[in-house]
């Protein structure tokens, strides 16, 4: 570690930045934490200070290069890819450095996050890692199903189950109702091993008000966390996924998440046609 940068832990914590990403309209948002220093701490030290702060995502950075480190924590471990802690990056980037547009190297990916100013909040988007998906199995189907209390039925056909990557893994399960999505509810230790067990990092539960606006949830029991008000990860998995169904996107989506928890959020995916392309996904960010 830099010998100008804090050592101690309390002073390493007082040191985070706490920033809601993908917040609506000044309220709501995804709390993330985040770290900018000369040099990342050990792993240790980081997944400590991310426990100590509680929030779903702790995001660390530090100089390398013409690009920035990055790695994110969760309360419980590391995860490859965060996108709400990477807006709120994106946004203390933009306020410590000026607006622009930032270079990121992630464990397994290089992207980048874009940050402007607006007044107490700050605009930023970032680009997601490379998307796949492919059709969820029967068995994890049924799981997934049996944790949350649902049946077949109440599944949207048009959009089958499956595991959709954008930096991170995750299951997606489109549901036929608002009702339903409304509904959800899990015992988080009971997420926690189905996700371990088929190697998920949250699982997006959707519905599809219309073909450009959907009402998500995300669970995220595998970091401790019982549901996240607003997953970038997820939208982005999400908004690969769609373009690779041929879903009728229309190049975007919109995505309300955090409603049924009252931490509404907003977040917009930009789609290309490019299979496997990286997704765009932005919104705007609210210091705490």
């Amino acid at each position: 570690m830099n010998p100008n940068q804090p050592t101690d832990f309390a002073q390493q914590l007082c040191t985070i930045e706490r920033i809601a990403a993908f917040d609506d309209a000044g309220q709501g948002g995804n709390p993330a934490g985040v770290w900018i220093g000369a040099s990342l701490p050990s792993a240790a030290e980081m997944g400590r200070l991310a426990h100590a702060v509680g929030f779903s995502e702790t995001a660390f950075a530090a100089p390398e290069g013409e690009s920035w480190r990055v790695r994110y924590f969760s309360p419980e471990s590391e995860v490859p890819f965060c996108g709400h802690a990477t807006i709120a990056l994106g946004a203390a980037l933009a306020r410590k450095h000026g607006d622009g547009r930032y270079a990121l190297q992630l464990n397994a990916a290089a992207i980048t996050v874009e940050g402007r100013v607006d007044g107490a909040r700050v605009l930023a988007a970032l680009q997601s890692p490379p998307t796949r998906s492919t059709a969820a199995s029967a068995d994890l189907v049924e799981a997934a199903l049996a944790l949350f209390g649902y049946a077949a039925a109440d599944l949207d056909p048009r959009i089958p189950p499956a595991l959709a990557h954008g930096g991170a893994d995750h299951l997606v399960l489109a549901l036929s109702s608002r009702a339903a999505l409304a509904a959800m509810r899990y015992e988080l230790e009971a997420g926690r091993a189905l996700m371990a067990r088929y190697g998920l990092v949250t699982i997006v539960l959707a519905w599809a008000e219309h073909a450009q606006l959907f009402h998500t949830r995300n669970p995220f029991a595998s970091g401790g966390v019982y549901e996240d008000p607003a997953t970038g990860a997820g939208t982005a998995a999400l908004a690969g996924y769609l373009r690779d169904i041929g879903w009728p996107h229309g190049g975007r989506i919109e995505v309300v998440q955090g409603e049924d928890m009252g931490m509404r959020s907003r977040l917009t995916a930009e789609i290309g046609s490019e299979a496997g392309a990286s997704i765009r996904v932005s919104g705007s960010a609210r210091m705490m």
